[in-house]
């Protein structure tokens, strides 16, 4: 799973992008206990979210007409720059080239070879979330494509990433695992077909992040009774855990997982 380690290429970082950060904040406290730190002009109003006094994401007003509501996940790299030629050599295109957040970090933003939005993280004082793998944090990143073996290949030239098909009752499923990584069991993420993942199709290529919860229902039940939206029930998955896929009430899509006992 996720490994607050945060490796080259692990997913590091998820922020939200949102037309109305108050109502987004009314959501998610309610949904996860999340408090808003927002932010100053120096960083032009972007904010974070922070779960137990550590830091579980970002949040940043977009303006409907410049984009629709969606989460992003970033991703560890030594140098922005330098994975900013990778990701064009591979096929991929730069959103907006790699810019300093003041000395928190560096960042940039990407589509891959498939259209699918993702970014990256190069810490500076900033070295990432504060907390993974918690109930109310980022456990599991997950890409949606129409092609994963493209994708698959376009992930390992820009990041050096390991794939694993895994057999389950309902098809494979094709884990991801940064380079060096060792087992399922440093796997952070997935790479699903588009097609085969339920309610997803309609937003084309894109990341789909996954908080861990303690119990998938209550969330889902609770999502709802919120303004949110539930896409897919609470399902099991054997060996894996309790999923339920959600929005929230602008339309951000993002999943929670209750993890099966190891």
């Amino acid at each position: 799973m996720l490994d607050p380690a945060f490796v080259t290429g692990a997913p590091n970082w998820v922020d939200l992008g949102t037309p109305d950060i108050d109502a987004a904040t009314a959501f998610y406290h309610g949904l996860f206990g999340w408090e808003l730190v927002p932010g100053g002009p120096e960083t032009g109003g972007y904010g974070t979210y922070r779960l137990r006094e550590r830091t579980v994401a970002g949040v940043m007003t977009v303006p409907e007409e410049q984009g629709k509501p969606a989460w992003s996940v970033y991703f560890q790299t030594p140098d922005a720059d330098a994975t900013t030629r990778t990701v064009e050599q591979a096929g991929g295109r730069a959103m907006f080239p790699p810019l300093d957040v003041l000395d928190y970090g560096r960042m940039g933003g990407f589509t891959d070879s498939a259209g699918a939005y993702f970014g990256v993280w190069q810490p500076g004082t900033n070295t990432g979330l504060g907390i993974t793998m918690e109930p109310g944090a980022l456990i599991w990143s997950e890409l949606h494509t129409p092609d994963v073996p493209s994708a698959a290949a376009f992930f390992h030239t820009v990041f050096g990433w390991q794939t694993e098909a895994m057999a389950y009752p309902s098809g494979s499923y094709t884990m991801v695992r940064p380079a060096g990584g060792e087992g399922a069991e440093s796997s952070f993420g997935g790479i699903v077909p588009l097609d085969e993942a339920p309610g997803q199709e309609p937003a084309g290529p894109h990341w789909l992040p996954y908080f861990a919860v303690d119990d998938a229902d209550a969330t889902a039940a609770g999502a709802e009774r919120l303004g949110g939206r539930v896409v897919v029930a609470a399902t099991d998955v054997p060996e894996v855990g309790r999923i339920a896929t959600l929005t929230d009430p602008a339309g951000a899509a993002f999943a929670v997982i209750k993890p099966a006992p190891m």
